[in-house]
Order: C-alpha cells, then sequence, then structure tokens
C-alpha cells in the first residue's frame, strides 16, 4: 500500500438551488471568504491559480490548481493538482428537492517531505485533519449561501 496516496469523498446538502451553489464553487478566489482552511488563492491564470490550505495540524499545503472541466450542466467542476499534492478534485453538482447535493472526490499522493516521512503514523490524523476542514467548508458554504443568496 502507498501510504503517501489519499481518495477522499464528502457528501454536503445545501439548501441553496445547484446554480447559486455551483456559481460560488467555481469562483475559487473567494473560497477564503467562506472555507476557513483555504487561506490563500492567487490567480495565475484564467484557468489556474495557487492554492494555500491549512487545517487543525500545524503545517500547510501549496499547490497549483489548474481547472480539467467546467460544465454548469452536468453539475461537475474538476481541477488537476501539483505541488504539495499531485492529483485531482472534483465537485459534482445534483439537485436534491429545493437544494442541492454537493459530492466531493479527491484523489492525491502527498508529496510534502515531511508529511512523506510521516506517511505511516501520520495517516490517522491526516485523515481527521481533512474530515475537519470538509466540515467547516460545509458549514462555511451554507452560511455563506444563507448570506448571499437568503435560500439555505
Amino acid at each position: 500500500m502507498d501510504w503517501t496516496h489519499y481518495r477522499f469523498r464528502s457528501l454536503w446538502v445545501l439548501g441553496a438551488s445547484a446554480d447559486d451553489v455551483y456559481d460560488v464553487l467555481a469562483d475559487a478566489e473567494n473560497y477564503p471568504r467562506w472555507w476557513p482552511q483555504v487561506r490563500e488563492v492567487t490567480r495565475i491564470d484564467d484557468h489556474s491559480g495557487i492554492i494555500r490550505i491549512r487545517s487543525l495540524l500545524p503545517y500547510d499545503l501549496v499547490f497549483t490548481a489548474r481547472e480539467v472541466r467546467r460544465d454548469r450542466a452536468a453539475g461537475v467542476l474538476e481541477i488537476a493538482m501539483t505541488g504539495d499534492l499531485d492529483g485531482w478534485a472534483r465537485w459534482t453538482l445534483t439537485s436534491q428537492g429545493p437544494g442541492t447535493r454537493a459530492r466531493y472526490d479527491q484523489e492525491v499522493h502527498v508529496t510534502k517531505p515531511l508529511l512523506r516521512r510521516l506517511a505511516l503514523p501520520g495517516r490517522p490524523a491526516f485523515r481527521a485533519n481533512h474530515a475537519l476542514m470538509m466540515r467547516a467548508g460545509r458549514r462555511g458554504l451554507a452560511a455563506y449561501l444563507r448570506a448571499n443568496h437568503q435560500q439555505v
């Protein structure tokens, strides 16, 4: 088993339309406004940027995100990631009643040297750190949608 390889899936049910959720998720530069662990997003061009994240554990992850797929009709936003994380992440949105079901899938290899050295003993903590980040992201997005769209 490659201890530096991770697959994650999170499901968020949000009380806003899929179009509203899509608009917020497609605007990566504003993630730091609603997702506390996304510390910084620096645009490189119209299809890529550098993202710095930090959750509970005392380390930052920095990677370049490049847009791979932006398909509003299918409700899909996908990026390729290179840097401290190499891999991909994808949002898939589906209408669920008056709200939206947002599925986040991610598959990455950790390349940051410290995290590679701690891959085996740190794995449970790294997975818990990711889960905390995703929970905070869901709460932040729901609050942001409520404040900006009055639908959640």
